[in-house]
């Protein structure tokens, strides 16, 4: 038995051409979420021939000005556009060379998932942004392809910077929905590198010794006089100072009664004068058993 459920796993292309206008121009009010991305606003008409279709999501659609032969492209972002009318951001149009009311041509499309993207700024104020991988990653999301070429442009602190789309890989144009792509930055349009200023060698005259910094020793020099002594003798040049005696070390005996947390205090060694004394001279000495002398010797008194 034949059946046309077949039929239904075929892949069909929308294809059609509206008036195309820029978003300041819905309904008056100027829809800031449309002009800092990527993706255009339809009529309900459009959502629902490509609901009876079997178009692959996301919805990806291909805008082309057969005018001028320019084509970019795109994403959705609503359905509530006036019938036979796209609303675009600023940017795209100045892309596609289009003017209010000019006629687009929308064409449904897959494309591959981006893995590469490169831009060229085209102002050297984009280089006071700290951080534009992450400026750009955060714009980025409300864009749903890229396609080499295009001048996209973003806004950051109140200010529109324009970035050109360079490269583009795995194709010219690619899907950045949910993909995992690598960013890279080209110098600006009107960038100069700055010139590195190689440090001036001394010149030779420079490397001479100024003679001047030498002593003269025939001129006045300080603390080159003789000394005096204060009581009056004369200096002997001929003293020498004399050396002092090395002491000598006695090596101790180890204590192997020691515990720890006591101190012990060893009172059997004796204090060594003279070396050339006996151990006997030092054990028979007593203290104090020397004569006494008066400094004033005692007369005898007369009865």
């Amino acid at each position: 038995m034949f059946s046309f459920q077949m039929f239904d796993n075929v892949q069909r292309t929308y294809k059609s051409q509206y008036r195309c206008f820029s978003v300041s121009m819905l309904h008056g009010n100027c829809r800031q979420d449309v002009e800092r991305g990527g993706k255009i606003i339809m009529p309900p008409s459009a959502l629902d021939a490509l609901t009876r279709m079997n178009i692959m999501y996301p919805m990806l659609f291909k805008l082309t000005n057969r005018k001028e032969t320019r084509e970019t492209h795109c994403g959705v972002l609503e359905f509530v556009a006036d019938e036979g009318k796209v609303y675009l951001p600023y940017w795209m149009m100045q892309n596609l060379l289009l003017q209010e009311g000019d006629l687009l041509q929308l064409e449904s499309t897959s494309l591959q998932v981006a893995t590469f993207s490169k831009f060229q700024p085209q102002s050297v104020d984009f280089l006071d942004i700290s951080n534009p991988k992450a400026v750009l990653e955060n714009i980025l999301r409300g864009f749903a392809c890229l396609t080499r070429g295009d001048m996209i442009a973003i806004k950051y602190n109140d200010k529109i910077y324009e970035l050109k789309v360079l490269e583009t890989k795995p194709a010219d144009a690619v899907s950045i929905i949910e993909c995992d792509m690598s960013v890279d930055f080209t110098a600006p349009v009107g960038y100069v590198e700055p010139q590195r200023i190689k440090p001036q060698e001394p010149e030779p005259e420079s490397m001479q010794v100024d003679e001047t910094d030498y002593i003269d020793e025939s001129k006045f020099m300080a603390f080159q006089g003789s000394g005096n002594r204060l009581d009056g003798k004369n200096k002997n040049l001929d003293s020498k100072p004399v050396p002092l005696q090395p002491h000598i070390y006695k090596r101790g005996i180890p204590n192997y009664d020691y515990r720890q947390g006591t101190i012990t205090f060893i009172r059997t060694v004796k204090p060594t004068a003279n070396p050339d004394q006996s151990e006997d001279q030092l054990e028979s000495f007593e203290a104090f058993t020397g004569e006494g002398n008066r400094l004033r010797k005692k007369t005898a008194r007369v009865k």
